[in-house]
């Protein structure tokens, strides 16, 4: 995402078919995840990313790893379209309205755009958020208890019709921050990791490169996101009486006192696992699809000029 490339205008979309086509590929890393975030302390003794996957492949079959996958892909085309969209957006913004167009932002400008956008794709992907991890997590619950949704869809209206629109809605607080963490974190540190390594190392522009800085951008983002999305997913997750009561600051007082801070660092290498991958692929198709767009965009206005 350099400043050389955004002087062409990204499509809003990019970032979302992006987000979607690792989500894809990611989803049982994802959906290991929120298992492993959702155990108990007791629960949770000696499972490690590897042995929760083969487990849900032996008790419930190998296709369960795909399960709330239409889910992930609905929070994907809503939460990663807006805040990748917002953030090229709004950084445009700035490389326009600056005196020397050359000039790359600042770090606390990129802070400033990046938290917006994570904000407002941590609202608008809050519904397929909720859903996702209620079909991630429906086969960790007793027969009586779990919801069942065929897909996506499916969830969105009976939880509408079931609980109230404002369910969709719940863990928003945490969503949010995290949505603004991981645009933070994931974004602007692998612009700044970029530039860093086009300017002191021997890398120019292309896949090496990408892949270099998605990585470190991953195990940024990971580190700073554990702790709020280890309580969305607890607040999210909720089920039962105690659903109606459910809070954040509720949440992360009970796992302190419960579990102790490691909790909240629950999943991290599962999460790593995925985050490294889902961030390499995202950005590589990212930069992908704007090389393509670029291309495209100059080849019409040769064809326009000819004419």
């Amino acid at each position: 995402m350099s400043s050389a490339q955004t002087a062409s205008k990204t499509p809003f979309y990019f970032g979302g078919a992006s987000s979607c086509v690792a989500a894809t590929v990611l989803h049982p890393l994802d959906l290991t995840k929120v298992r492993l975030q959702n155990m108990t302390a007791n629960a949770a003794r000696g499972q490690n990313m590897v042995t929760t996957m083969l487990s849900i492949a032996r008790n419930e079959g190998a296709l369960r790893l795909y399960t709330g996958l239409s889910a992930s892909i609905l929070r994907q085309s809503t939460y990663s379209t807006v805040r990748f969209g917002a953030y090229e957006k709004l950084k445009q913004g700035l490389i326009a309205s600056s005196d020397d167009p050359s000039k790359k932002p600042k770090v606390w400008e990129l802070l400033i755009c990046s938290s917006t956008a994570g904000a407002l794709g941590g609202l608008f992907g809050n519904p397929g958020d909720v859903v996702n991890v209620r079909m991630q997590n429906d086969g960790q619950l007793a027969l009586h208890e779990r919801r069942n949704y065929k897909h996506a869809l499916d969830g969105i209206i009976r939880i509408s019709r079931e609980e109230g629109i404002k369910t969709l809605f719940r863990g928003m607080g945490p969503n949010m921050s995290r949505a603004i963490l991981v645009t933070c974190s994931q974004c602007v540190s692998y612009d700044t990791f970029k530039d860093i390594i086009l300017r002191y190392t021997p890398m120019s522009e292309g896949l090496p490169l990408h892949l270099t800085a998605s990585v470190l951008a991953g195990l940024v983002a990971t580190t700073v996101c554990s702790p709020a999305d280890v309580v969305k997913t607890r607040v999210m997750s909720a089920n039962g009486a105690a659903a109606q009561h459910v809070s954040s600051l509720k949440v992360m007082s009970g796992m302190y006192k419960a579990e102790g801070i490691r909790s909240f660092f629950k999943g991290w290498t599962p999460a790593f696992v995925r985050l490294g991958p889902q961030t390499i692929i995202t950005f590589v198709v990212f930069e992908q699809l704007k090389k393509w767009h670029s291309a495209w965009q100059t080849e019409k206005s040769l064809i326009s000029t000819t004419l």
